[in-house]
């Protein structure tokens, strides 16, 4: 039944309005928010380097205890490479195992900033809250960098760019090779902050505007109608004289062909740089990183498409069967966390990469590597299908009410004459819409959570004693991993990347006389230390598996077994023999 409430003659309305106090008083969470919020931040928009840095820092002043804030370094035009490390109280930081997450090595690949930032903000506030951040802050800690590229990134929040611009750092390169660097970039014709397309009546043209968007979207004519237009390309000028337009823009390489793995000079591929860790970014996090060889678990933030990636970037690249195996089952994981998110391998599913940054944190340093691709197109329609150019000109005209968009508008060129400049502006299609940048925060901060729980947790499970004489016993110590990633990934086993765990037996009145790895422990096999028995090597503790390691001694009263691992922590068990 449909019932109407009619405001008869005579009826009085208040004219009462809404008191204008805080807000915050009348405030309640939601479910993943946290409560009280020491540090407001808006995560529904961006900001440049200095608004990253802000927050970085505050969340440090209200967090003294689980935080500190260092510069690994400075860009090309000295701002700095801030890092927030995240970790409780408990334990010593260095020997826990650690994450890594940083964002946008391409300046205009910025949601990776927001996401780390909000990985940070979350962690500080949730801890004491939520029980699986206050598990992973007491066994891990967290190395957090929101921009390796602050240039880039300013360059693109604050001057004309496109979509697609601003991608490389700010060091100047002859990408013309005519003795100039950087002398022909884009110019904002118009003047209103957005490097737009330009296009020109041509009755030879094969573009015409498209029938339900005219104002700012262009399709291709069919093969056997006439076109209206012919498109010039981004705004521009021929600056330099050469018959060419913004074929020299700004920078010109890539940091993420930078790292010294797979890396191939610029004529094979292209943005290489010089050599490898030529760029100042680079060489600071590759030395960073590499003096930390606690870190077990990297994950790095790009756009767009929506992609979980893991190498290697060229055929024929390095990654062993198992550790593909782990890669593989965390992002699967990362498939069901985030919609419309792939796992692709980089040259196969996507293209080849050369010296990309983590090919290099695999393959030289034997550390599980993942990079996402933030933001997928298929939220427009919610996984309807893959999303074409119309069901994204409906979302900018309906959803977004034509914010982003630049309708076609007169120009005088110099060159070209009168044509027209308009299309989409440079927030549209690399970076969410502002109402889904949280949602997407938030979702792959919630991934490489579990990236970050999938690091080794190591705990000495047991240490059995068996009398062989008077005053002899053997004494077997088996160490757990009960998570998937290793100790030592393969690919670490077989370079010896890095140093191998360590069991130690150690007592005032014990001796060792001899020990050993156990390799079988049903038939009692052992492979015996030729020196030093009372510390055993372990070449790897395997994800969700065991090792064990018999030690012959011979004494009596208390005795300490410890295993020192550097992705895996330091443990002790104390025992005291009969």
């Amino acid at each position: 039944m449909l019932c109407l409430f009619v405001a008869t003659a005579g009826a009085q309305v208040s004219d009462r309005k809404p008191k204008a106090d805080d807000p915050a008083e009348h405030a309640y969470p939601a479910l993943g928010s946290s409560t009280p919020r020491k540090v407001n931040v808006e995560w529904n928009r961006f900001y440049d380097h200095a608004g990253l840095g802000s927050i970085l820092a505050r969340i440090h002043k209200e967090f003294p205890k689980l935080t500190k804030l260092y510069s690994l370094g400075k860009s090309i035009e000295g701002r700095d490479l801030w890092c927030l490390e995240v970790t409780s109280e408990k334990g010593e930081a260095k020997r826990k195992p650690g994450m890594y997450i940083d964002g946008n090595i391409h300046g205009n690949e910025v949601q990776g900033g927001e996401a780390v930032a909000y990985t940070a903000w979350y962690l500080c506030h949730q801890y004491g809250r939520i029980d699986k951040v206050n598990e992973l802050l007491d066994r891990a800690v967290f190395y957090l960098i929101p921009t390796i590229n602050p240039d880039g990134r300013d360059h693109w929040f604050h001057d004309a760019q496109s979509a697609h611009s601003s991608r490389t750092g700010v060091k100047p390169v002859d990408n013309d090779r005519d003795g100039l660097a950087d002398e022909d970039d884009v110019d904002d014709l118009d003047g209103d902050g957005s490097i737009t397309t330009m296009r020109i009546k041509d009755p030879n043209g094969r573009w015409k505007p498209h029938p339900q968007f005219p104002e700012f979207l262009m399709v291709e004519a069919a093969a056997d109608q006439p076109g209206e237009y012919t498109l010039l390309g981004s705004e521009g000028l021929d600056n330099d004289g050469d018959g060419e337009v913004n074929e020299d823009a700004r920078g010109g390489y890539d940091m993420n062909r930078n790292w010294a793995w797979d890396w191939q000079p610029t004529y094979v591929q292209f943005g290489a740089h010089d050599y490898p860790f030529s760029l100042p970014e680079t060489r600071a996090l590759s030395e960073f990183i590499d003096a930390r060889r606690n870190i077990a678990a990297f994950q790095t933030y790009h756009n767009a498409g929506g992609m979980i990636l893991r190498a290697p970037g060229r055929e024929g690249g390095v990654m062993h069967g198992s550790d593909e195996r782990v890669h593989q089952l965390i992002a699967q994981r990362g498939e069901k966390m985030l919609p419309f998110y792939r796992s692709m391998v980089v040259w196969k599913d996507l293209y080849t990469v050369w010296g990309g940054e983590f090919d290099w944190s695999y393959g030289a340093l034997g550390i599980v590597s993942l990079s996402n691709e933030l933001w997928s197109m298929r939220n427009l329609d919610r996984g309807a299908g893959s999303p074409s150019s119309e069901d994204s000109a409906a979302f900018l005209k309906y959803v977004l009410l034509s914010d982003g968009v630049v309708k076609w508008h007169s120009y005088t060129h110099p060159t070209f004459g009168p044509i027209e400049i308009g299309g989409t502006k440079k927030h549209w299609s690399r970076v969410p819409p502002s109402f889904l940048l949280e949602e997407e925060c938030h979702r792959n901060m919630a991934f490489t959570l579990y990236h970050a729980d999938q690091m080794p947790l190591l705990r000495i499970s047991e240490v059995v004693m068996e009398k062989i004489d008077d005053g002899l016993f053997k004494v077997l110590v088996t160490v757990e991993n009960s998570r998937l990633i290793p100790t030592h990934t393969e690919q670490d086993v077989a370079h010896h990347i890095n140093a191998p765990d360590l069991v130690t037996l150690k007592g005032d009145k014990v001796k060792v006389i001899s020990a050993g790895r156990m390799t079988d422990r049903y038939f009692k096999k052992v492979e015996a230390v030729e020196r030093r028995p009372e510390r055993v090597e372990v070449s790897n503790v395997s994800g969700m598996g065991t090792a064990r390691v018999q030690f012959v001694v011979s004494g009596s009263g208390r005795f300490t077994v410890t295993v020192d691992s550097a992705k895996g922590g330091l443990l002790e068990a104390s025992q005291t023999l009969p």
